[in-house]
Formats: structure tokens, C-alpha cells, sequence
């Protein structure tokens, strides 16, 4: 089903390589809310037009809230929505789950420069090695302290930190991408916690769209050998010509005009771009799978 967008605009830039616009847009789609999106691009004059009408953010992600305050800080959004949507599960209704994943967010906020800076996120590769710097490691190191930390405070055996899906899981997507990116070593552990990311529902249609988000951005790439990326293949798909089973876009409703096959299903978008994100992985998005079931 097609869920309308909210009361919400949200600047973000290149699916592909801004971190933090990723942690802004998983702080709503992971948590059942829909923004307006305003979709910039890195190292652009463009960038700086669109985040004008979101001042005084000077970054991504940047939040225009209903009543028209803009707000451009991923822990202020965090906490904001949180605020707002109370059963929407930003964070977790136990007091003690609740402030370790708040200390979890604050510190992932603030903290590792050596992994920021040595591994840029790049959902479009996947690099075989990097030549691990020791600062790097010692971020990784003290991520693994902070993840085992969290779970033996809060109890939690399952997939996440702190209980269910929270905020601090958010805000520990990207680093999951920079792990699966760069082929960054970690215990079982914490290896089980990041491929739960990569084939979270929200991450999938996330790094889906940054396949085709535009062009590659050279500042990005590195000269390291490449692997195939390790999270869940994809099914296979390819562009066809029609006609399709549907006849209205399964995300817009609008007139299809662009095609798909999967299998021996042919599906209908209205405009390449949600065509091209379908394509990347299909089994990313819950309204074509509808169509295929159909």
C-alpha cells in the first residue's frame, strides 16, 4: 500500500554517500512516517540553494516541522520526532533500554573520526580490503565495546541493541554500510549486527534508491580491489517493453510508462526512476512484490 507523505519536509542529499541524510531518513521511514523529500546533490551549487530554504540548517539532513520551524541536526530530528510520535518506537519505552540507546546515538553522533574519514560511506561498491589504519581499528574496537555494552544492559538477545528496531539502531546504519563497504574486520557479533542492517526493509530501499540516485561522485572512490556487495542478492530483474500487469505505478498510482520483467512478470512505473530502484532490488519495495503476488 502507498503511504501518503506527512506533514514533514526533509532535505537530504546522494543516497549513495551521505551518511547522515541516510540516518535522517531512517529516523521516519523505519518508524512508519513519511516525509515530503527535497533531493540535493554533494559538491553542487545546488546544494546550497536547497538547504536556503531550510536555514538555519547548513547541512543534511535538514527538517521543516508542520508548523514551519526548520531544524538540520540528525539527534535534534531524532529526538523531535520521538517527541511527537510517541508510539512510533524512536526509543525504547524501558528507562534503562531508553537512556543506553540514547548514550549510544549521542556518542555515534559525535565520535569516530578515523572510520568517518578513512571509510566514507559508498553504498555503490564494495572494496575486498583498505589498508586499515590503526586509529580505524581502535574505532572499531570501541564500537564493538559500545554494541556488547548495550546488550548486556538492556537484555537484549535478539537483532537490535536496545530491544526493537530504536533511534541508536538508526544512527548505526552507516557504519554498518562502511563495514559491509569496506570489508572492515569485527567479532561474530557485531558481524550478526551489521548484516541485520544490510537486509533491514528500510536500509534495502534505501541503498536500492542510491543505486540510481544520480551519478557517481569521484570524491568517493577509492583505489582498492572490489568484491560484490555482502548484503541479500538481489532478484534478478531487467528493463523490458510492455505492457505489464499493472497499469497504474504501484508507488505513484499514476499511468505506467516505463517496464520491468521479473521472472516472467512484467511490471509497470511511471518514470524511470521508479523503474531503475525496483530494479536494483526487488525485493526491497512491499508494492511491487504486490504486483508480482497479483
Amino acid at each position: 500500500m502507498t503511504r501518503n507523505p506527512g506533514p514533514y519536509d526533509l532535505c537530504i542529499a546522494d543516497r549513495a554517500y551521505s551518511s547522515w541524510s541516510l540516518r535522517g531518513w531512517l529516523l521516519f521511514d523505519a518508524f512508519g512516517l513519511v516525509p515530503r523529500l527535497v533531493v540535493t546533490r554533494l559538491y553542487e551549487p545546488g546544494f546550497a540553494e536547497s538547504l536556503k530554504a531550510f536555514a538555519p540548517a547548513r547541512t543534511v539532513p535538514a527538517l521543516r516541522l508542520p508548523e514551519g520551524v526548520c531544524i538540520g541536526d540528525s539527534l535534534a530530528i531524532a529526538e523531535e520526532l520521538a517527541s511527537r510520535h510517541l508510539g512510533a518506537g524512536h526509543w525504547p519505552s524501558d528507562p534503562r533500554a531508553r537512556a543506553v540507546a540514547r548514550a549510544l546515538a549521542a556518542e555515534m553522533h559525535a565520535s569516530f573520526p578515523a572510520l568517518r574519514s578513512h571509510c566514507p560511506m559508498n553504498l555503490r561498491v564494495s572494496y575486498s580490503d583498505c589498508s586499515l589504519p590503526q586509529p580505524v581499528r581502535e574505532d572499531l574496537h570501541r564500537l564493538e565495546t559500545l554494541w556488547a555494552w548495550a546488550r548486556a544492559e538492556c537484555g537484549a538477545g535478539g537483532t537490535w541493541l536496545c530491544g526493537a528496531y530504536s533511534a541508536a539502531d538508526a544512527f548505526f546504519a552507516p557504519v554498518a554500510a562502511r563495514v559491509a563497504g569496506y570489508n572492515l574486520p569485527m567479532g561474530p557479533q557485531a558481524m550478526d549486527y551489521v548484516q541485520a542492517h544490510l537486509a533491514h526493509p528500510s536500509f534495502r530501499r534505501w541503498r536500492a534508491m542510491g543505486q540510481v540516485d544520480g551519478a557517481d561522485q569521484p570524491f568517493y572512490d577509492r583505489p582498492y580491489p572490489r568484491r560484490p556487495w555482502p548484503g541479500p542478492a538481489p532478484l534478478p530483474a531487467e528493463v523490458c517493453d510492455g505492457p505489464s500487469v499493472n497499469a497504474t505505478c504501484p508507488y505513484s498510482g499514476r499511468k505506467v510508462t516505463h517496464f520491468l520483467r521479473v521472472g516472467v512478470t512484467v511490471l509497470g512505473f511511471c518514470n524511470a526512476f521508479c523503474r531503475d530502484k525496483t530494479l536494483a532490488d526487488v525485493e526491497a519495495w512491499p508494492q511491487a512484490l504486490s504486483c508480482l503476488e497479483t
